[in-house]
């Protein structure tokens, strides 16, 4: 299959600008609205992966969605895979202290359905998704813990 085309790709927040604390664990932990345009005719599904390269383990999954159907925004829908805090859903930057880290959202748009069950790693999905990635957009973020804040430890969580 020959590269995949580009998509446009935004969220509440600045490209490559901070992360509000609400969408971390400084904050609510929610899930930020994304929306994509520039999407090819022959999209079926995509998915969605977030996650830290800076990351003191290496690449860390924040979240992963697949199955999100083809409309322009994510409002709900879609197949929740398993983050690396262990848990289904998004789980919101909460990195060690020290510099900032950047968090990176992929929307891979592709042309058939993986119809994978709940709970699958981002290596699993990753794997299923070759040869089938028609378009995709990144989005880059920071987020930068404050001294003493947030709920690193809390229910299981890890630095990411």
């Amino acid at each position: 299959m020959q590269n995949p085309a580009l998509m446009n790709l935004t969220s509440v927040f600045e490209p490559d600008g901070p992360i509000p604390p609400r969408y971390t664990c400084e904050g609510r932990d929610e899930s930020p609205a994304l929306r994509w345009s520039e999407v090819p005719d022959n999209v079926r599904t995509f998915v969605l992966i977030v996650d830290d390269p800076d990351a003191p383990g290496g690449r860390f999954v924040q979240a992963l969605a697949e199955g999100i159907p083809p409309v322009a925004s994510i409002a709900g829908g879609g197949t929740q895979g398993l983050n690396n805090f262990g848990r289904v859903g998004y789980g919101g930057p909460c990195p060690p202290g020290g510099p900032s880290h950047r968090y990176v959202f992929t929307l891979a748009a592709l042309d058939r359905r993986l119809g994978l069950a709940p709970g699958k790693r981002a290596a699993h999905v990753r794997k299923a998704m070759q040869g089938h990635v028609v378009a995709e957009a990144q989005l880059v973020e920071r987020f930068q813990r404050r001294a003493g804040v947030g709920r690193e430890g809390a229910r299981g969580r890890r630095a990411g």
